[in-house]
């Protein structure tokens, strides 16, 4: 009896348990780290400064010092047409009257403060322009008692420009010549003014 006690003692000592410690259990529960949906971004926030006035700094920056503006734009004088129509019957006078149809129809005049300009042609393909600077005179000749009249424009290089039956031609004339003192005015000054004294 003895005997069969101790060997159930040592079996009991020597019998090993069905979970170790070092055995991982079932319920353990493993935590994962959490990991943000937004991720971080290292970059520097860079600021946008918006002008108030966009519109006003391009309107200045788009202006035009010098407009040219229209004095006089037009064809030759009606009454140049209507005597050469009513002399035309003559054969003498013939060719005159063709060379006023084509004036009154295909010939147009445009005085501005920059330039003079001269459009002819049966779709205005002909044209010269050239600007007050290059004037040397004006001269004007009157026709039929002073109504209309030619404004004869002789340019520095000795070339004559004659412009036929030009309505309100003294007036004209006159602008003319108060542009090209205007014109030669502005050159003298802009030659004083490279022209001063000079230090050492």
């Amino acid at each position: 009896m003895a005997m069969a006690t101790t060997t159930a003692g040592s079996s009991s000592a020597t019998a090993t348990p069905l979970l170790s410690p070092t055995t991982p259990s079932l319920h353990t529960i493993t935590r994962i780290p959490f990991i943000s949906a937004t991720p971080k971004c290292n970059r520097p926030i860079t600021k946008l400064h918006v002008s108030s006035n966009p519109v006003a700094s391009s309107s200045t920056s788009t202006s035009k010092p010098n407009q040219e503006s229209i004095f006089f734009d037009g064809g030759a004088h009606y009454g140049d047409l209507a005597a050469n129509l009513l002399l035309g019957f003559t054969l003498l006078w013939l060719p005159l009257t063709l060379a006023s149809v084509f004036r009154a129809f295909y010939l147009r005049y445009r005085f501005t403060n920059l330039r003079v300009t001269v459009i002819s042609g049966l779709t205005g393909q002909d044209r010269s322009d050239f600007s007050y600077k290059v004037i040397k005179d004006v001269q004007v000749v009157p026709r039929f008692i002073g109504e209309w009249g030619d404004v004869i424009i002789t340019l520095k290089d000795g070339t004559v420009v004659d412009l036929r039956s030009v309505p309100k031609f003294r007036e004209i004339a006159k602008y003319c010549l108060s542009m090209v003192d205007k014109e030669s005015s502005g050159v003298s000054k802009e030659t004083n003014a490279t022209d001063g004294p000079k230090g050492f």
